[in-house]
């Protein structure tokens, strides 16, 4: 049976779990329960649908920034990049907030994957309007036409910015973005050469920004000035069959010119490789062996180049027998924003809706956009053009537990456990273990708890060292009976519901630093 042959099989539990973790930043109970028993066709056409579109970002006051000229009118240029500081924090606390608030959909996940790809940071772009401008387009091609996407990413004032290709000039070459294109975000190192480079270098020249940081007026996007392009012949490599892209001296230059070329690149068969490749390591994991490379690989490579739509290919990927391959599952390293954002979703936290509590909605979003950069992932503010080091780097999700990371991670989910008045996090462990088959019975409890919080199955000693050293802390696992039972029947009495609580959150404190709890 071919590997990536569509699963037919109902999804259990499990299953349901290793798919959201994978395509969302985790499932909520309600959507494990609800998606559980069905088939994969079915989770997989929600999960690709068309969302709606995000309400704007806004500054505290509620205002939106979009739309304004730079710093909004401000008297002075320190006020104005004070003004423009906190529109950038804005911006990346909101999209924080979509993460959190997500319903079964990819559109998150699929624009962070493509932000993390075509890189552009707000730290560089100095211009919130600029980043949420690109962000925007990270999400309307997060499913769509890579070529078309590419195209407009070529085009994008962020882009420009960041990579200097407004600096790109027929009199003066600047080859950031012409390298950039190839090694990162097309076809990949080894497919071109230096020569290349200096000809996709002079098909880009002549594109600059409009509206960046201007205090007069809101309009924002590019442009393209022939009288700065260079107009001559562009001869490609062997690596391009020496193709030649014909000088144009019109006003349609740079679009044709662009375009001609990223159909070249899109012409030459290690571009889909490259692309799945990426796919495959964010989706599935990092190893590619010969068998995946020839038996997944390749095929959805295939489907690609048909006409370079990104859905079909993640379609088939998620469908897959492989993507279900026991093996699998716990086969990552959770990101800093699947831990945080997935720990969130998996005990239900309710993000306050910032039209009615906005206190509370920046505290938490503020507060949880801060643990995940602090475990080295800051969103739209990667290291460096290659993206976070973990989706490239021959260690890849190893990377993300180091010993400056560890300790952050347990601080963070011993927060979850304790709650925050600020955030409005509240942790009911009595709630959760009666939402079980049967609380009293310590050893099932303990296994049904583990169950929703765990890529992988813990072993029998485990769970036994679970109920007897951790839950009972020494004490007889058959007093648990009876505390329990002494809480369920006395609920208003506070020693006896402490007595449960604090063996509950004692439990899932340390259920959520075992090294388990990592695995995604």
């Amino acid at each position: 049976m071919a590997l990536i042959d569509t699963y037919s099989q109902p999804l259990s539990s499990e299953q349901v779990a290793h798919l959201l973790r994978r395509t969302t930043f985790g499932a909520t109970p309600a959507q494990l329960k609800e998606w559980t028993g069905k088939k994969v066709d079915e989770i997989v056409i929600q999960l690709l649908a068309s969302q709606p579109t995000p309400t704007h970002p806004t500054l505290k006051d509620g205002t939106t920034f979009h739309n304004l000229s730079w710093g909004n009118n401000a008297a002075t240029d320190a006020d104005r990049n004070t003004y423009d500081s906190n529109a950038r924090k804005q911006l990346k606390y909101w999209w924080i907030g979509l993460m959190i608030k997500q319903p079964v959909s990819i559109i998150e996940k699929m624009t962070l994957f493509w932000q993390n790809h075509f890189v552009s940071t707000t730290t560089e772009a100095s211009d919130a309007r600029f980043m949420y401008s690109y962000l925007q387009l990270m999400r309307k091609y997060a499913l769509g036409n890579f070529r078309q996407f590419v195209i407009e990413v070529s085009k994008d004032p962020a882009m420009l910015k960041y990579l200097d290709n407004d600096q790109n000039t027929a009199a003066k070459s600047n080859e950031n973005y012409a390298r950039e294109l190839q090694e990162l975000f097309t076809i990949g190192i080894g497919n071109y050469n230096e020569d290349d480079v200096k000809a996709a270098a002079r098909v880009l020249t002549g594109w600059r920004t409009i509206g960046y940081r201007d205090i007069t007026k809101p309009d924002i996007g590019t442009e393209f000035r022939i009288s700065q392009h260079d107009t001559k012949d562009k001869v490609f490599s062997t690596f391009y069959q020496n193709k030649t892209i014909k000088g144009r001296t019109t006003a349609t230059a740079g679009d044709e010119e662009l375009t001609e070329f990223i159909d070249l690149i899109l012409a030459q068969k290690a571009t889909a490789l490259f692309i799945v490749r990426k796919f495959y390591r964010w989706f599935v994991q990092a190893e590619i062996s010969e068998q995946i490379e020839k038996e997944v690989i390749e095929p959805l490579a295939t489907i690609f180049r048909k006409n370079y739509e990104i859905k079909p290919v993640i379609e088939t990927l998620l469908k897959s027998q492989h993507f279900f391959d026991i093996n699998l599952l716990g086969s990552q390293i959770k990101s800093p924003l699947d831990l945080v954002i997935g720990t969130l979703r998996t005990f239900n936290y309710q993000l306050p809706d910032p039209l009615t509590d906005r206190l509370t909605f920046d505290n938490a979003t503020t507060y949880f956009f801060t643990r995940a950069r602090e475990q080295q992932m800051e969103v739209l503010e990667q290291p460096s053009v290659f993206g976070w080091r973990p989706y490239y780097d021959t260690d890849f999700y190893e990377i993300w537990i180091n010993s400056t990371t560890l300790a952050l991670k347990g601080s963070f989910t011993d927060i979850i456990v304790k709650g925050s008045t600020s955030l409005k996090l509240t942790f009911d462990s009595i709630a959760l273990a009666k939402n079980t088959s049967n609380p009293k019975e310590p050893y099932g409890l303990v296994k049904a708890l583990t169950q929703p919080l765990f890529a992988v199955v813990l072993s029998d000693e485990q769970n036994k060292y679970l109920v007897e050293e951790v839950l009972m802390a020494g004490q007889p696992y058959y007093e648990w009976i009876t505390i329990w039972t002494d809480h369920i029947d006395d609920p208003n009495n506070n020693n006896k519901k402490t007595a449960v609580k604090s063996r509950l959150d004692r439990l899932f404190t340390y259920l959520l630093r075992l090294a388990e709890f990592q695995m995604g």
